[in-house]
């Protein structure tokens, strides 16, 4: 990734605040380390629905190529139903 997720969001949205139940060291340990823990958690939200966009294109395109790869086998040697078609 280059830094920037290329998910689709409006970054000049409205903020406003939502209730998470996460770890107390977990947060406390990145509160010492960050000043705006808010953007830290957009930041990972953004990439998170990034990463799935990602992941969902990815198996889009095997899905064709499978698909692609099943219609010229079938092209070239005919269906396999047509050996147990009683036509």
């Amino acid at each position: 990734m280059d830094g920037k997720p290329r998910v689709a969001f409006n970054p000049r949205a409205r903020k406003r605040p939502v209730n998470l139940t996460l770890n107390e060291d977990l947060v406390k340990q990145v509160k010492g380390r960050t000043r705006n823990l808010s953007a830290v958690v957009e930041t990972l939200l953004a990439d998170h629905l990034d990463r799935r966009e990602r992941e969902r294109i990815e198996r889009e395109r095997m899905i064709e190529a499978a698909v692609g790869q099943w219609n010229a086998f079938a092209r070239k040697a005919g269906s396999v139903a047509d050996e147990y078609s009683p036509f």
